[in-house]
């Protein structure tokens, strides 16, 4: 074990369902995987996972980063001799990218609505309207107590008087 087994980590895990279906998708269906297998599989996840971890924390303080950036993953995994793993890597991290830049422009609601800004603005001015209009006639029809004064109620009297 590494110096990042021991006290404090008993709680770190892996979800059991998402590495029972890796498992599935990985081995032959004819092949079964025992839980004492899975759970050795796990901790050797969390392991790798915290090596990494820590290695691209090393390299972003380096850097002077605050921040764990991909790139500082891939040269960690460079550092620790994964160099198998860094084109695959790369790929996912394009493909991600491409994603997230599909995702932004189809979740722009500006861009969805196919109306111009001023279009838009037309509308959202018209839709506070709207509701101060209801808010208004709300407020009219419910009794508001009155407040007497000085001058109409003697007894009332102000400070300095």
């Amino acid at each position: 074990m590494s110096e990042f087994s021991g006290a404090g980590n008993d709680d770190l895990s892996l979800p059991k369902a998402t590495v029972q279906k890796i498992i599935s998708e990985i081995i032959p269906p004819e092949l079964s995987f025992s839980k004492d297998a899975r759970e050795a599989l796990i901790e050797c996840c969390i392991e790798f996972i915290m090596i990494l971890a820590t290695e691209s924390n090393d390299i972003a303080e380096k850097e002077a980063k605050k921040t764990i950036a991909s790139d500082h993953v891939v040269k960690a995994l460079a550092e620790l001799g994964f160099h198998n793993y860094i084109e695959p890597i790369n790929k996912v991290l394009d493909e991600h990218k491409e994603h997230a830049k599909g995702k932004e422009k189809k979740h722009n609601k500006f861009m969805k609505s196919g109306l111009t800004e001023e279009e838009l603005l037309k509308q959202q001015e018209e839709l506070f309207r709207q509701s101060r209009s209801r808010l208004q006639h709300q407020s009219s029809s419910i009794a508001v107590p009155t407040v007497k004064t000085e001058d109409e109620d003697p007894k009332i009297k102000t400070e300095g008087a």
